[in-house]
């Protein structure tokens, strides 16, 4: 049972975000609250967004296996990753809703350093994909995480390149466009990717930064085309599905060569097609099953690993192999789901 101060924290919180990112709107969820009767464990899980596939393979992972393991989950998106506010009020609607346990996509790393506890209260937290960072005091309520380390992911196709291009065999400008500049897990994948091009002759002609929107990115795309002079777009999988179509209408295909810093159905269909020539993936529709899996066995006092990661795939149109490919996409068909109740 919640405390009264913990109570008034949630009231003044929510008084709060209303005042300033949230709407009245927003805050009034469709969720129902659970029957007192209703015995299954209640997961709560929590998107930075559903705008590309990449989410929406990790959605697939976690409802295939809530049907699996037979648990009430429930899922909401906060609409992209500046919208740190309406995530956090989100948080507060998953405790209304009485979760038994949150799963958390932060949009930023330090978005609930120091203020986790405000937004859950003492609901056990299992961080999925992005980093979450906390301080000692918000520790006590993370019970697990699971994601790969982005800065290898960015190192990987770093590495591609360089080998491509080593010192010495001239230089190769590029335009790096791999999303939000500071959110999600853009700044890992680009020190990752700065360290391995280092001592090569790949140059980094133009970086633009920006959400994960399609049309966000597909205006970068275009500026490349028209102002760059490079020989590769490395970017997020949102800019390189756009690409591959602007560099089709420009004519320039055959001139720009495509780098999607991770898989998302767009990019696998670049790489049958050889219109993309590698991503590497972290298997999100596995990690959708981690998360839950990890949540279950915690809430059913049965042994898990604090963290637990996939192992990153290198892909290239001559290495693709169907179990990495169903471990890390939806099939075609899927669309969003926001709701299990076996």
């Amino acid at each position: 049972m919640r405390t009264k101060s913990f109570a008034s924290k949630l009231l003044l919180s929510l008084l709060a975000l209303t005042a300033s990112s949230a709407s009245a709107d927003e805050l009034l969820s469709p969720i129902k609250p659970a029957t007192a009767t209703s015995q299954k464990e209640k997961i709560c899980a929590i998107y930075p967004h559903l705008k590309d596939s990449y989410w929406l393979s990790v959605n697939y992972g976690m409802i295939s296996e809530a049907e699996k393991l037979q648990v009430e989950l429930r899922v909401l998106e906060a609409g992209g990753y500046p919208n740190i506010g309406k995530q956090a009020s989100q948080l507060v609607l998953c405790t209304q809703w009485g979760a038994d346990a949150i799963i958390l996509g932060t949009v930023s790393p330090d978005a609930y350093h120091d203020n986790l506890t405000d937004w859950v209260g003492s609901t056990p937290v299992f961080a999925t994909v992005n980093e979450l960072t906390l301080s000692k005091e918000q520790q006590k309520v993370l019970k697990g995480t699971v994601g790969v380390d982005w800065y290898k992911m960015g190192f990987q196709v770093g590495e591609y390149l360089a080998k491509l291009h080593p010192k010495g065999s001239g230089e190769t400008p590029i335009a790096l466009l791999l999303g939000p500049q500071a959110s999600g897990g853009t700044k890992p994948v680009a020190l990752g990717f700065y360290d391995a091009i280092k001592d090569s002759d790949v140059k980094i002609d133009v970086s633009y930064w920006a959400d994960n929107d399609k049309e966000l990115q597909r205006n970068l795309v275009q500026q490349v085309i028209e102002q760059a002079h490079v020989k590769y777009i490395v970017g997020s999988a949102v800019a390189v599905e756009a690409a591959i179509s602007e560099l089709r209408a420009a004519d320039k295909t055959d001139e720009i060569g495509l780098i999607s810093s991770y898989l998302s159905h767009g990019t696998y269909r670049g790489l049958l097609r050889n219109k993309v020539l590698f991503a590497p993936t972290d298997k999100m529709v596995e990690q959708g099953r981690l998360s839950v899996k990890q949540a279950v066995s915690y809430l059913r006092d049965q042994p898990y690993e604090m963290h637990s990661a996939p192992k990153i795939e290198a892909l290239t149109p001559a290495t693709l192999k169907d179990q990495i490919i169903a471990d890390s996409l939806s099939p075609s068909e899927f669309r969003p789901v926001f709701s299990v109740n076996p």
